[in-house]
């Protein structure tokens, strides 16, 4: 799994990091980090935090498609 932010559209609700705290810090006020390539094992976390953004600043990459597309 693969994770992107867009940091321009995040505004620092920290929604995603009551849910998912091991993927994702808030630094100060409003300043998040966070794990790009977390654990599988955190996905339902995350897709959780994603879920809560108010603004939808998280997107999820699906890297099970990769597996099919390397066929050549």
């Amino acid at each position: 799994m693969r994770i992107v932010v867009d940091l321009n559209r995040c505004q620092g609700y920290a929604q995603c990091v009551y849910l998912a705290h091991e993927v994702f810090r808030l630094h100060g006020q409003e300043a998040l980090t966070y794990e790009p390539n977390p654990d599988d094992e955190r996905r339902l976390q995350v897709e959780r935090a994603a879920a809560a953004c108010p603004v939808q600043a998280i997107m999820i990459d699906r890297v099970e498609g990769a597996d099919r597309g390397a066929t050549s």
